[in-house]
């Protein structure tokens, strides 16, 4: 069982986008991916197709009322397997965070209900440092990181570094995470600079493909459906097609 959060504390650089192609990418492989939706907006889940399901049937009923991982599993057309999330989740915080051991809830609840899958697990995080996310930092063997070629984007990344290098000494591992930039457009000198930038800070932390700035990644969800269901000949169908290949090769789904 291979747990990747897909994390990053700033919104809109793509992290639902990267997380509900990378899965497809997984089943075009004929992998059997799960996703899980943490954030509360519920955005993977609504990409994925589930729309208006009950709160007793989202994530946040495994926080709230400690239904198992397994029962909230939904399988998707495309091979993806979903937890779907619920705007409940947004009162997870207020009414989890000061109780003990609440961080490490979903480790317990995958080991618990789902050590035996082989296929990687995705976990698509808020954009904060909550108690959610900090389940999902925990929960995970490896972190993926997208960020947009923006100097905010940039600057929040050490931030996120050092949040990173802190959780690591209390759990005492080392957790490995990559860097990959999307919106990328090489005809600015706006993503020129920002790649170069990351290529020197990160090295081989950065991902060597990268996600084009390409309309069709914010249509398909819309549409209920990946980039590759969506337009599977388009850029970032390719873009997203490559990224996955890469990953599997450096083991980072393993």
């Amino acid at each position: 069982m291979a747990v990747i959060a897909v994390f990053n504390q700033k919104g809109g650089v793509g992290k639902t986008t990267t997380t509900l192609n990378l899965a497809a990418g997984l089943a075009m492989l004929e992998r059997k991916p799960v996703i899980i939706d943490l954030d509360p907006q519920a955005h993977v889940s609504l990409a994925c197709g589930v729309r208006g399901a009950p709160s007793r049937e989202c994530s946040c009923a495994f926080f709230r009322d400690g239904v198992p991982l397994m029962d909230l599993l939904r399988s998707q057309g495309n091979g993806v397997r979903v937890v779907p999330a619920h705007p409940d989740l947004s009162k997870i915080d207020a009414m989890m965070g000061s109780t003990p051991g609440v961080a490490g809830k979903l480790r317990k609840g995958l080991e618990a209900g789902l050590a035996w899958e082989e296929d990687p697990i995705l976990v698509d995080c808020a954009p904060s440092l909550g108690v959610l996310s900090l389940n999902a930092l925990l929960a995970a063997d490896r972190v993926l990181v997208p960020v947009t070629p923006d100097f905010l984007a940039i600057q929040g990344l050490t931030r996120l570094d050092l949040a990173l290098r802190v959780l690591e000494q209390q759990i005492r591992r080392q957790v490995e995470r990559r860097i990959v930039l999307t919106r990328y457009d090489e005809n600015k000198a706006q993503s020129r600079e920002a790649l170069a930038t990351l290529k020197q800070r990160y090295g081989n932390a950065l991902c060597d493909n990268h996600v084009p700035d390409d309309p069709a990644l914010a249509e398909s969800p819309a549409h209920g459906m990946d980039i590759f269901a969506y337009a599977a000949d388009s850029p970032g169908a390719h873009a997203y097609r490559m990224l996955t290949m890469e990953l599997l090769s450096k083991g980072f789904f393993q």
